[in-house]
């Protein structure tokens, strides 16, 4: 995990700037030896903005940036100038998302559309000269706002997963060679648990140039929805999926039962993912005869679509893609 660039979980602190003084001026110049006031208004400080950018997938690039801190804003001049404001810093993050505050773990807000900005920390307001007080009975006033200040805390990023379909399994279900197969992907693959340690995305060719994204989530154990494993770490990126695909290996004793684990973790974890569409694929059927295959048909649960497919010998691909592309579209 060390080398890894995808990293979907970072904590940083934030400061905006603070507002820049007004000014206590007043005018002087020749033959004016008791001119009016004159102070100008300081500077807003800077802002602290993310921005929802779809060409970043990881936030590998704030995972070094522990603090992020916005410029003040200058105090204002003589002869009404106001301050020059504090420079704005823009941080890119990828669609996807979410805030919460560093102390209370509360989400803010989620950054869900590409191209959306929100303002995680605002500047202070600069503060007013001296010349915004004048009236008729204070004519030369003599004092003026300082700056406010600027926003500042700790706050926690986490990335979701935008995928159309998400692949839900124990480890060595043979999630990521399905993901391999029916798409470009390169999941690394091999024969033990935990072979997936990220998120992978890959996008399945469908007829007529159609086409939708999958993603390989790492292994869920049970008891992962209390921290067992690794498998709580990545659960909230099934949050993001329109359609589940629950894939459980022909190799376990009871399909049925695996199948209702999965969905016992979920439950737990977030209630509101039991609304999501299902479907479920048995894995590694090439090993299965006939007679089995049909014990394993009669002993599934009847109110959810089900395919017996083969990633390596490529059975039941296509029917399985038509199942999750009419999932996708009702």
């Amino acid at each position: 995990m060390a080398d890894s660039n995808f990293i979907d979980y970072v904590k940083i602190f934030c400061a905006s700037g603070h507002g820049g003084a007004g000014s206590m001026h007043l005018h002087r110049a020749k033959y004016i030896p008791k001119g009016g006031p004159d102070g100008g208004d300081g500077g807003r400080g800077g802002h602290i903005i993310l921005r929802a950018n779809p060409q970043f997938w990881t936030l590998i690039h704030l995972k070094y940036r522990k603090h992020v801190r916005a410029a003040n804003g200058e105090p204002g001049g003589a002869a009404l100038c106001k301050g020059k404001q504090g420079e704005d810093v823009w941080l890119d993050v990828p669609v996807g998302t979410v805030v919460r505050d560093g102390e209370s773990g509360e989400m803010l807000f989620e950054m869900v559309d590409a191209g959306e900005e929100r303002i995680l920390c605002t500047g202070g307001r600069g503060g007013l000269g001296n010349n915004n007080f004048k009236s008729a009975t204070n004519q030369t006033p003599r004092y003026a706002q300082p700056g406010e200040d600027g926003q500042e805390g700790w706050f926690i990023l986490e990335l979701k997963v935008l995928a159309d379909v998400g692949l839900v399994g124990f480890p060595n279900a043979g999630k990521s060679t399905l993901l391999a197969t029916v798409t470009s992907a390169k999941p690394k693959i091999a024969n033990y648990p935990f072979t997936t340690l990220e998120p992978n995305l890959g996008i399945v060719r469908y007829y007529d140039d159609k086409s939708f994204v999958i993603a390989d989530i790492p292994g869920i154990i049970e008891g992962a929805s209390e921290g067992k494993g690794i498998g709580l770490r990545f659960l909230r990126h099934i949050e993001r999926n329109s359609v589940l695909l629950f894939m459980v290996s022909a190799e376990e004793e009871d399909i049925s039962g695996s199948y209702h684990i999965l969905l016992d973790e979920l439950k737990r974890y977030n209630p509101e993912l039991l609304a999501k569409d299902r479907i479920l694929a048995v894995t590694k059927c090439d090993i299965l005869d006939e007679e089995q295959r049909k014990k394993i048909i009669r002993r599934l649960p009847k109110k959810i679509p089900h395919y017996l497919i083969s990633s390596v010998m490529g059975e039941g691909l296509d029917a399985l893609k038509d199942g999750l592309w009419k999932a996708l579209n009702q």
